[in-house]
């Protein structure tokens, strides 16, 4: 375990809170998340992060307690980088009881922090996702540096960000983001749609996520892991609630669809039939069938067959180098 040095911390309140994220390759967007945790309205009071490859020396200009813990690999598929894994050993090594998961391309807002752990004090049973929007290209290199030094403005960001088309958005506030609200239950939802859960920007308490029982690491590389998590949950009668805490997503390169991921996604589509009885992932796999790929019908009960792998032409028809959300 490596621990970056650590910097005076005057301008800002540092509140209980630990931050754990995951990656590898992408350490452009870990600076640039670390740098909207550095420059929010309140700081947690430490960042965990499951990665190999960042600098340590980086990590230590940054005005945050990180913790730098390596990764693990999946055992069930090439010793792919596992994302569920890797979450959970981050949960292990947090100290706080009140857990902030973000995947690596998030960038917070200013208030996102503060916000979501009030929701979380104040909703201690329940399961909290924020709202991404997302970024329609990667910052340029001025605009990181603003980033940092907490220049680069909220409004900025929403100017080159959009709301995913494909997905339920919750109605933004009429607040502006500048304090926040004393009414907690203000921009927030509950739903029973358990499938609306992505794991990009959660907040649960150390006991509910226990409960869960984590991630299930039974699920490799991409796919359906997140899914599961949130399908745990309300078999445990666990609430879910969407805010409107919003982090700005960075964009990266996608494929549409994931050929790059099929075979991970056939064996956790298979894992997570034989524990729901519900196919997840149906539009992939739609399109998987259409090209031949799989042998798949939404109503079947036996587990799914790749035909044959994709091409290299394939793959590469099917990269999409600037799109904003998968």
């Amino acid at each position: 375990m490596t621990i970056a040095k650590k910097e005076p911390i005057t301008d800002s309140v540092t509140i209980p809170v630990s931050i754990i994220t995951t990656c590898y390759g992408r350490n452009r967007h870990l600076y640039n998340l670390l740098s909207s945790l550095m420059q929010g309205s309140v700081r947690p009071d430490e960042v965990i992060i499951v990665n190999d490859d960042a600098d340590p020396e980086q990590l230590a200009k940054f005005s945050l307690n990180i913790v730098q813990i390596p990764t693990t690999t999946s055992m069930l598929l090439n010793s792919t980088f596992d994302i569920g894994r890797n979450r959970n050993v981050g949960a292990t090594h947090a100290t706080n009881d009140a857990l902030i998961f973000l995947d690596v391309d998030c960038i917070v807002a200013p208030t996102f922090i503060e916000q979501l752990a009030s929701r979380l004090q104040a909703k201690p049973n329940a399961l909290l996702m924020g709202q991404p929007r997302y970024l329609t290209r990667p910052l340029t290199d001025v605009e990181g540096v603003k980033l940092q030094q907490g220049t680069l403005l909220k409004s900025s960001l929403d100017k080159l960000s959009v709301y995913n088309p494909y997905r339920y958005n919750i109605k933004p506030s009429s607040s502006n983001a500048t304090s926040v609200e004393t009414d907690i239950e203000m921009s927030m939802e509950q739903t029973q749609d358990y499938g609306a859960f992505w794991s990009l920007c959660f907040a649960i308490s150390r006991v509910q996520f226990e409960k869960i029982g984590g991630f299930d690491t039974q699920y490799v590389g991409y796919g359906a892991e997140d899914t599961d998590f949130a399908f745990t949950a309300r078999a445990l009668a666990i609430d879910f609630y969407l805010t409107d805490d919003v982090i700005y997503h960075q964009q990266h390169s996608v494929y549409r669809p994931p050929l790059n991921h099929l075979e991970s996604i056939v064996i956790n589509a298979n894992r997570f039939y034989d524990k729901w009885q519900h196919w997840p992932m149906a539009g992939w796999l739609v399109e998987f069938v259409d090209m031949g790929l799989i042998t798949w019908q939404a109503e079947q009960q036996e587990p799914i067959n790749i035909i044959r792998q994709s091409s290299a032409a394939e793959i590469e028809a099917a990269h999409w180098p600037d799109a904003p959300y998968v």
